[in-house]
């Protein structure tokens, strides 16, 4: 029985789009809900997705696709949400069926701004869905990487460590490397504030601040997400393994980090708004900045989070970036 799981990825951006791709390699089909009617059908006719990752080739016999998201839950025992963390309560309003049974990771790598909680969170305390039937699975993986077929790794996380290994199964293939990780909540955390960090990177690098600066932004960086984490969910971890520190190191730096390349435009000059409608992609830190602020300023003794602090200064309360940067550069190290 377990190993005639039936997997489906919710969502239609570019990671939903290289999730798929990867599954195809190990399952004989692959539910796939999108909600762009559009899409969906040039998919079926072209064989590929016209807006995201458009060099990939699908076998469409290997496909269930579908714009009910209903169809889809109904079909699959593993649900992998890829759907951005902005629209996912919309979506899910439009759920009917129930989700008892099923068994959800989140590839969403952010949090549901509406309540403030990581996916996972969201959930088990909205749909009643049990802690050891949610997953995570993160990177350091890139979904244009993917699509090149370039070697990548994913963590897939989850306190049911035979959940997660079987997930990590169909998600391994000759470019993919899989690892299993019982601390759910930590890497999802992990994956929601490196979208932060990769924010103040590009910011700095549209200030014009160099490699230099980069490195030590990218050294607290880590230190601050350990603090954070620490403070959320205290287990033992090594925050130096790829789930926390490789996922940060590959969006604050890529040339693929939308994160990055958002903060690179806030530097630049651009407004919140003009960067997110050039950009016409979700911004995942953008929201994640928010809910983190919020997340340590309850905190009866607050996280020493200066990063943090200065990315939400920038995009929520509108103060120069400049200004803000030069005050950063002097409470890291």
């Amino acid at each position: 029985m377990e190993n005639n799981i039936k997997v489906a990825v919710l969502g239609g951006g570019s990671w939903a789009t290289a999730l798929v791709k990867i599954l195809c390699e190990n399952v004989d089909e692959v539910g796939w809900y999108m909600r762009n009617v559009y899409a969906k059908e040039h998919i079926l006719n072209e064989q590929h997705n016209p807006n995201y990752l458009s060099s990939v080739e699908f076998q469409t016999e290997k496909l269930k696709l579908s714009n009910d998201i209903n169809e889809i839950v109904d079909y699959a025992d593993y649900l992998i949400f890829a759907i951005p963390s902005a629209f996912l309560n919309s979506e899910l309003k439009k759920l009917s069926t129930s989700l008892e049974g099923k068994v959800i990771f989140s590839a969403i790598k952010g949090i549901v701004p509406e309540c403030g909680l990581i996916v996972g969170e969201y959930f088990h305390d909205l749909y009643d869905v049990p802690f050891e039937r949610i997953g995570v699975v993160t990177g350091p993986c890139h979904a244009e990487e993917v699509a090149l077929e370039r070697l990548s790794y994913l963590t897939v996380a989850s306190s049911d460590e035979s959940k997660a290994s079987l997930l990590a199964e169909k998600l391994s293939t000759s470019y993919i490397k899989t690892k299993v990780s019982d601390d759910i909540i930590g890497t999802e955390y992990a994956s929601v504030l490196k979208n932060i960090y990769a924010v103040a990177a590009g910011i700095a690098h549209g200030l014009g601040y160099g490699d230099n600066f980069q490195a030590v932004l990218m050294s607290n960086a880590i230190r601050e997400m350990k603090r954070f984490i620490k403070r959320i969910h205290r287990m033992k971890r090594n925050i130096n393994n790829s789930a926390y520190l490789g996922d940060l190191l590959v969006t604050g730096y890529s040339i693929f980090s939308r994160n990055r390349m958002f903060g690179n435009m806030i530097g630049k000059g651009y407004t919140v708004k003009s960067a997110m409608m050039e950009m016409n992609m979700i911004a995942e830190g953008y929201y994640a900045t928010k809910s983190a602020y919020i997340i340590t300023s309850k905190q009866k003794r607050k996280s020493k989070t200066p990063i943090i602090d200065a990315v939400y200064a920038v995009l929520y309360q509108g103060k120069d970036p400049k200004k803000v940067f030069a005050k950063l550069t002097e409470k890291i190290d």
